[in-house]
C-alpha cells in the first residue's frame, strides 16, 4: 500500500427531512449566500424551504450556476460575498453548483489574481494564499459527483476546465435526503450512477498495490451501483434504490477508496475535453471513454481488470483475454442498460473531429496521462477512435 494521508472534516446529514438541521449548523446573526444554478430548486420549492430552516438570518441568493460552472460567473457571486460581508455559503444543488461554491469561497477572498487558483492543477492551492475562508455547507439535489463530501472543484474558463483543490474547501456539512431528488430527469440520474462508478474505477482498475481494504470498498461501491443503477434511474419514488446510489456516489470521492493507491484519471481528462468541446455530458463523455480506455490499455491494467471482471462482475469462465473482453463489454452493457449511448458516434462526433480534442490535450498540458503517466496524446487518439 503506498503512503497517504486522509483527512475529510465533512459533517453528513443523511436522511428524510433534514434540512431543518441548517439551523444547529449556521451561526445566528450569519449573512448567508445560497448559490444554486438553472432554477428548479427555486421552482419546485426547495430554496424556499432552505430559507425557512435559516430563520432570520441575512439570506442573499445567486441563482444561474451552469452544469459546467463557469469561472466569470463564479466571479459574480464573489462581488456579493464581498460587498455583503458574507459569513458562510450554501450550496443548493449538484457537483456543478457545489464545485462553484467551492471556488467562490477560495477567490473571495485570495491574495492575489483569482485566475490564479486556476493554474495550480492538481495541487492543493496554499492556505496561506487565502487571506480569509468562506465556510460553506451543501443541500445535494443530484447524486453524482461527491463535491458534497471532498475539496475539489472543476470549473470552466474559455475552452478549458480547470481542477481547483484546497484544504479549505471541503464542505462544513452536506444534507444529503434522497427525496430530494425524486423530480430529477432520467438522464440526470443515469449520468449520476455513471459519474459515481467511473470515480471508483479510476481509483480501482490501476496496478496492485497490496491495498487489500480499499480494493474490496472499491469493489462493494461497484456491485451496489451495478445492483441499484437501473432502479435509481427508472423508478423515481424508490428511496432504498435512491439511498444507495446517493451514498455510493459520495463514498466514491470522499478519499477513501483513492487513499495509499495509485490513480487514473485519464477517462476523466480525455471526457474533460469532449464536454468543453462538444457540449456532451461530462457522464456521457465517461460513458464513451471508459470502456474504449480499459481495450487499449488492456495490457497496463491486466491484473487489475482480471480482478474487476472476477470479483465485481463475477466472470469465472474463459481464458484471461476472454474475461477482459467480457467485463469491458459488460461494463459498455450497464451503462446502455441506463439509457447512455457509449461510443462518440452517437453524439454526432466525427472521426475527423478527434484531432482538435487532441490538440485540447496538449494545450492544457494532459501529455502524460494515466496510473503510470505513459499515456500519451498519440494513445489517447488510439482509445478516441476506439470509442467511435
Amino acid at each position: 500500500m503506498l503512503d497517504f494521508d486522509f483527512y475529510n472534516p465533512t459533517h453528513i446529514l443523511f436522511g428524510k427531512d433534514r434540512i431543518g438541521e441548517i439551523n444547529k449548523y449556521v451561526p445566528l446573526n450569519s449573512a448567508v449566500l445560497i448559490i444554486y444554478g438553472g432554477g428548479s430548486a427555486k421552482r419546485n420549492g426547495l430554496i424556499d424551504k432552505v430559507k425557512t430552516a435559516l430563520g432570520n438570518r441575512n439570506v442573499f441568493e445567486f441563482g444561474g450556476i451552469e452544469a459546467n460552472p463557469h469561472y466569470e460567473t463564479a466571479m459574480k457571486a464573489v462581488e456579493i460575498v464581498r460587498n455583503k460581508n458574507i459569513d458562510l455559503l450554501l450550496a443548493v444543488g449538484g457537483g456543478s453548483v457545489i464545485d462553484a461554491t467551492k471556488f467562490i469561497a477560495l477567490a473571495s477572498y485570495y491574495k492575489g489574481d483569482t485566475i490564479e487558483l486556476l493554474n495550480y492543477g492538481f495541487k492543493l492551492v496554499p492556505s496561506d494564499a487565502i487571506k480569509k475562508h468562506v465556510p460553506f455547507g451543501t443541500v445535494l439535489t443530484l447524486p453524482a459527483a461527491g463535491s458534497e463530501m471532498n475539496s475539489g472543484a472543476v470549473i470552466s474558463h474559455k475552452d478549458g476546465k480547470f481542477p481547483v483543490l484546497s484544504e479549505l474547501s471541503f464542505p462544513k456539512f452536506s444534507i444529503l435526503d434522497p427525496t430530494i431528488t425524486f423530480t430529477l430527469p432520467q438522464v440526470q440520474v443515469a449520468n449520476g450512477v455513471i459519474d459515481a462508478f467511473v470515480h471508483v474505477i479510476e481509483q480501482y482498475i490501476t496496478y496492485p498495490v497490496g491495498a487489500l481494504i480499499q480494493d474490496r470498498i472499491a469493489e462493494g461501491i461497484l456491485q451496489t451501483l451495478i445492483e441499484v443503477g437501473k432502479t435509481s434511474v427508472t423508478e423515481k419514488n424508490n428511496y432504498n434504490a435512491r439511498a444507495n446510489h446517493i451514498w455510493c456516489a459520495s463514498l466514491a470521492l470522499c478519499g477513501i477508496v483513492g487513499s495509499g493507491v495509485p490513480k487514473d484519471l485519464a477517462t476523466h481528462m480525455i471526457g474533460h475535453e469532449l464536454t468543453a468541446y462538444f457540449g456532451i455530458d461530462h457522464a456521457q463523455t465517461l460513458a464513451v471513454v471508459l470502456p474504449s480506455m480499459l481495450n487499449v490499455r488492456r495490457d497496463k491494467k491486466r491484473e487489475k481488470l482480471l480482478q474487476y471482471a472476477e470479483r465485481v462482475l463475477h466472470i469465472e469462465k474463459g481464458t484471461e483475454k476472454e474475461k477482459i473482453d467480457a467485463a469491458i463489454q459488460k461494463t459498455r452493457e450497464f451503462f446502455e442498460s441506463l439509457g447512455i449511448k457509449t461510443r462518440l458516434s452517437d453524439y454526432g462526433v466525427k472521426v475527423e473531429d478527434i484531432p482538435i480534442i487532441i490538440e485540447q490535450l496538449k494545450k492544457h498540458g494532459m501529455t502524460a496521462l494515466s496510473e503510470t503517466h505513459d499515456l500519451t496524446p498519440d494513445i489517447s487518439q488510439k482509445i478516441l477512435e476506439e470509442a467511435m
